[in-house]
């Protein structure tokens, strides 16, 4: 049996692009007539024109998906990222505002604190004056009942002895009377 031999076609080119081919085939560890093979049948599969080196078809997908993408992104961006940034400063400034709310608070309470140590303070003095207010008016009311029982003793000591009493019975009463007024 004889095998027919396919490879019946030549195609003759320039030295150049012998060189080129080889250059090709040598980077892809392959022969250059298996180059020229894999050439042909993806120029054939493809449609594409060799000659046109911008691919227009190629180059509007590119295109359209790095468009798509791009729209894509915009968005993304509009639906969450700048409402995302918006809220997010909205909060910062509130958040700065109920800081300068807080630090008024704050030095309010402390001067607040300061008022009720001051009146605590006042009332504790005000509840010593008071006791010891009462204190003298407690002894006031047992100087008047010494004073009342020492007049009431001199009245009736003076009655006993009539309107003609002597001038010794006078001085006893008298210096009876000043002991027990040294004696309150």
């Amino acid at each position: 049996m004889v095998m027919e031999d396919i490879n019946i076609k030549s195609v003759r080119y320039p030295k150049a692009t012998d060189e080129k081919l080889g250059k090709i085939s040598l980077k892809l560890g392959r022969t250059k007539k298996l180059v020229v093979i894999q050439m042909v049948n993806y120029f054939y599969g493809t449609k594409k024109d060799p000659v046109d080196f911008n691919d227009e078809l190629l180059k509007k997908e590119l295109v359209n998906g790095v468009n798509r993408i791009i729209s894509f992104f915009k968005k993304q961006e509009k639906d969450f990222l700048l409402p995302m940034f918006t809220d997010s400063n909205g909060l910062i400034i509130i958040t700065k505002e109920h800081t300068e709310y807080f630090k008024i608070i704050w030095q309010h309470l402390q001067r607040e604190e300061k008022k009720s140590d001051r009146i605590s303070n006042r009332m504790a003095q005000l509840e010593k004056e008071i006791a010891r207010t009462h204190q003298y008016y407690n002894e006031k009311s047992k100087l008047k009942s010494s004073f009342r029982e020492i007049l009431n003793y001199y009245i009736n000591q003076r009655e006993s002895l009539g309107w003609p009493v002597s001038a010794a019975k006078k001085e006893e009463l008298q210096s009876h009377v000043r002991k027990s007024l040294e004696n309150i």
